[in-house]
Formats: structure tokens, C-alpha cells, sequence
């Protein structure tokens, strides 16, 4: 079972009030505004910024 169209919709990121968007492999809602991606688990969008991943534009070196 997927995410329901109206719920993507109405969805926003909590930091920065931004809409998120279902990414290609549908486990993320990702904020084009800051980078954040939510986790979906069992069709559920936690939706918690300590719960979010930051992706990098650049990758870390090591």
C-alpha cells in the first residue's frame, strides 16, 4: 500500500515549511528546499526532523 495521493499533497517539511516530494525508490519524502529526506515506514511518513537524513551536496572526505 502506498501513500495516498491527497496525504503527498498536504505534506510539508516541518523545518522549513517547504512541500516534500516522494523520492523514486518511495522510502523518502525529500524537501527541496533543505535537503531533508523522512523516512516512510510500513506507509507511514515519520515526519521528524531528528528522524531526517541531510543529504550532502558534496561527499564527505575521509
Amino acid at each position: 500500500m502506498a501513500l495516498a495521493p491527497e496525504l503527498l499533497e498536504i505534506l510539508a517539511c516541518p523545518l522549513c515549511k517547504t512541500p516534500v516530494r516522494l523520492t523514486p525508490d518511495g522510502q523518502w519524502l525529500k524537501c527541496s528546499q533543505c535537503g531533508r529526506k523522512y523516512p516512510i515506514e510500513d506507509d507511514i511518513p515519520i515526519m521528524l526532523v531528528d528522524r531526517a537524513v541531510v543529504e550532502s551536496e558534496t561527499p564527505a572526505e575521509p
